[in-house]
Formats: structure tokens, sequence, C-alpha cells
């Protein structure tokens, strides 16, 4: 995928615990961070009972991104990428809010899942580290959830986010500040039960270094140090003497260290919980803080499809590969549907002639599963996989575009009222028809236009040669008009 280059990028992201801004210079291959705005919004703790964000943290959020806005202004929109992490996954009303969000910010926002998250830190964090051939452990603690992973040099080999974070354990354990044994052993216990699932491929065995990043990390480094509980570093000695220091305090409000942020204490609590459960369970003697982890990760995820290494395309190339995808046939496919959407929608922005071309490549990803029905086997994959590079939002839009590339079109009635959704989906319904010989065939030349009506004209005389194919266009013809989309068909 081509963009415009930049010299400037950006990231927004919107976690469970804050909202950052960070704004980089690109010189060659590497980024240099210029700018960072912070706001503790405290986003997670904002849902109510029933798991819905209130109105008072939808508010709070959307002058949030109001401001980044001002900030963001005059940036190119292929230099700016805005991801939200695990409270805009698991809040039921996040799909109703999202649009009100990214009106605020003036930029798309992709809801990221736990592994696409892990791989983003990864990379962030990798990109701070001296290179080196051996394995590492990195811990990033966050707001609603933690993410675990072990890569070597750039590339992650092991991916894992969990549903615990330094904002849920707090509300759950240490309401209204109070710090007690109790709360502890509690908190403690969660975070164990839900770490010792994954401990045996994270443990010591695994990795030759380990390293935390995120706030909660630092500050937990920072205050060890500096209150001469560690010498260094994160250790189990070093959490065990902060957690008597809390339990002596009895409240956040009472407890005096050097380094705590006013900011950071009343999740303080919370993430010394996760952070102690998980040097227990994986066996960590030591864990060091490191820079980098999300923002820095995206920033490099964006440089990369700046400069057409967007990790999406490899992902797309693995999973052909994977699922032993006929390469030819999904080539001619995407070839042709991405031409036919140009030409329906001239202005069409390059991302989402991308993503029509990666729905085309993976529309038989489903005859891995049966040849029956694979349009549906196909759909439920890619809404399901781990697809690195990939937003949430990305993959339902492949699931869904698969999902309506034969077949009857009722079933996708309901995305079709948005215009660009449905100029994707008839570009991929006729490049799938036009091809349903699987073998390569000289194409007519066609006029194709998607305004008030649908107006598709093919040659008579290549009809007449190709009558199965006649066929199949008038009833496409039919399924369009039957649904409110009438269809202008010509002969020329």
């Amino acid at each position: 995928m081509s963009t415009v280059p930049a010299t400037l990028l950006a990231v927004v992201d919107l976690g469970s615990n804050s909202f950052r801004l960070e704004i980089a210079r690109v010189e060659g291959d590497q980024i240099y961070r210029l700018d960072t705005w912070r706001e503790t919004l405290r986003f997670g703790a904002g849902l109510d009972p029933q798991g819905h964000i209130r109105f008072s943290a939808m508010k709070a959020a959307l002058e949030c991104l109001a401001r980044f806005r001002e900030r963001l202004a005059g940036l190119h929109p292929s230099a700016v990428r805005a991801v939200a992490t695990n409270t805009f996954r698991v809040a039921k009303n996040a799909r109703e809010f999202l649009p009100q969000a990214e009106r605020a910010l003036g930029f798309p926002i992709d809801v990221i899942g736990g592994h696409e998250e892990a791989r983003l830190i990864y990379l962030g964090v990798a990109h701070e580290l001296p290179r080196s051939p051996d394995p590492r452990l990195v811990v990033d603690i966050g707001g609603g959830s933690t993410e675990f992973i072990i890569g070597r040099g750039l590339e992650p080999e092991r991916l894992e986010s969990l549903k615990i974070g330094c904002v849920g354990l707090t509300q759950r354990f240490f309401r209204q500040g109070l710090v007690t044994a109790e709360a502890f052993v509690g908190a403690e216990t969660a975070a164990r039960v839900e770490i010792e699932a994954i401990a045996r491929e994270f443990g010591p065995d695994h990795w030759r270094e380990a390293y935390a990043s995120s706030g909660t990390a630092a500050a937990l480094s920072e205050i060890l140090e500096q209150n001469g509980l560690s010498s260094g570093g994160i250790t189990p000695l070093g959490l065990q003497r902060l957690k008597r220091r809390m339990l002596s305090a009895r409240h956040i409000a009472r407890l005096s260290l050097h380094a705590l942020k006013p900011e950071r204490a009343p999740v303080l609590a919370g993430g010394l919980a996760i952070m102690s459960a998980a040097v227990a369970e994986l066996k960590i003697e030591r864990i060091d803080p490191v820079g980098g982890a999300l923002r820095l990760g995206v920033l490099y995820d964006l440089l990369g499809r700046t400069i057409d290494a967007d990790i999406r395309g490899v992902t797309v190339e693995r999973f052909v590969d994977r699922y032993a995808i006929d390469r030819a046939h999904a080539a001619r496919v995407a070839i042709f549907a991405a031409e036919l959407f140009r030409r329906a929608v001239p202005a069409a922005k390059p991302g989402d002639v991308a993503l029509l071309q990666w729905a085309a490549t993976l529309h038989e990803i489903g005859m891995s599963v049966s040849h029956l029905g694979f349009h549906k086997h196909g759909a439920y994959i890619l809404q399901h996989a781990d697809m690195p590079g990939f937003s949430a939002g990305e993959q339902s839009r492949l699931a869904l575009l698969v999902f309506g590339s034969r077949g009857g079109l009722a079933k996708v009635q309901a995305a079709l009222s948005d215009g660009k959704v449905r100029s994707q989906l008839l570009a991929l319904r006729l490049a799938v028809l036009f091809h349903h010989a699987r073998t390569a065939i000289a194409l007519p030349g066609i006029e194709f236009k998607i305004a008030a009506r649908i107006a598709l004209t093919v040659p008579a005389r290549w009809l007449s040669a190709h009558p199965l194919t006649a066929h199949l266009l008038d009833k496409e013809r039919d399924q369009w008009d039957a649904l409110g989309y009438p269809w202008k068909a010509g002969r020329r």
C-alpha cells in the first residue's frame, strides 16, 4: 500500500488508565520522539456494573480527544494512527461511542485485539533494547489488561494478553483507597490464577532476560530504587518491602514514598499485585523497566506502512501459505476487484483499496475447512484469527467482505447501507463472478459506475462468447434489484 511519506508521525493511545498523544520525527528508518501529551482519565473505571461506558467518562474522553485534535492539526492522515485497547474491547456500548470519539479526534480509531496490542508493545520495546539473539520476556501491565511477550530481535515468538489490569484490579480489591492484607491476598490470587494458565509457555526456560514496559513498571522501579527498597530493577524482595510499606499506611492517601506521582498513586496497589503475581508465577528474579512499548511500536508500524513494508501484507502472505490458497487465482480476483472499485469510487483511499485486495486474496481461505460454504468458514477464520497488523475493525471488514463474496446477498443487507462497503462488496462479487472458471481469461472492456443506480456495461460479443458469465450477471443483477439497489445493465 502506498501512502504519502511523512517526516512527522503521530500516535494516539486510548488506554484504560490514560489517553496519550505522541508525535515523532522520522529520519531514515529511525524514529525520534518530539512531543508527548498524557491525560489520566481512568477510562476503564468509567464502566458501570453492566459494562457500559458512563456518560461522564464519555464526556471526559471526548473533551480530551478534542484537545488532541488541535495538536494533530496539519498532519497528513496517513501519518496518524489512533489505537484503542482493553476498555474499548470490553465495553458493551463501545461500538456506539466509537463514531463520536472519531469525530472528536478527527481521525479513525482502531480498536486492537489483545494479541495485536502485545505485538505492537514488543515492537516498541525491541527498538529500545540493544540487539541480541537471546530470547527476551516483556511484561506490560496496562489499565485493563496485561500483555506477555517472548521474542528475539524485532520478532515476537509468543504473545498473550490477560484481562487483568491495574485499574480493574484496584477497583475490585482496593476500593476507596483502602490497603489491607486481605485485599492484597485477593488481588494477587486473582492475578496468579490468570498468569498460572500461561506459566508453562512463559516460564524461565523460554527466555534469558526479563523486561517490563508501561507506566506501572516505570513507577514501581523508580519507587523501589528511590526508597531504598531495591538496589536496581524490580525484584521479588523489593516488591515485598513496598507491600509492607503500603500495608503500614493502610490508605493510599497516607502513603509517603519518594517518586510516587499523584496520578499513579490511585492504581499503584493493583499494579503492585499484578507485578508480584507475575514474578512469582514466572519465577522472575529481576525484571528491568524499559521504554518504548505500545506507542513506539505503533509509530514503527506506521513507519513501515509509509514505506510499503506494511506488516498486514506480510500477514496476508503468511495466511496464503498456511491455508494453501490458490495464489494465481487469488491474485487475478484481487487485481480485478481493485480495478472495479477504483472505477466505481475514483477518489478511493489507498487503505480501502488495499483492504479489498486483501479480502480478495483471502476469499477462498475457508476452503481449508470445506469447499461447501467456504465463504462462511473463511469469514469465521478472519474474524477470530490472530492477524498481526490488523485492527479488530479491519478484521471485521475482511470477514464481512469474504462472507459476502458469493452466495445470497441478503445475508449482508445491513452492511449495504454504507456506500463504501457496498462498492467493495460489489467489486469483489463481480471479480469472483468473472473468474468463476478459475483460469486466466481475456477480460472485456467494462464500464462500471455506482451512483443512484449501478451501471455495468459489458461488450455484447464477449457476453455471447461467455453465456455462463452472462447468466451469472443476470442473477447478480436480480439480487441487487431485490434489495433496492437498481442495476442498469448494458451491452454494446
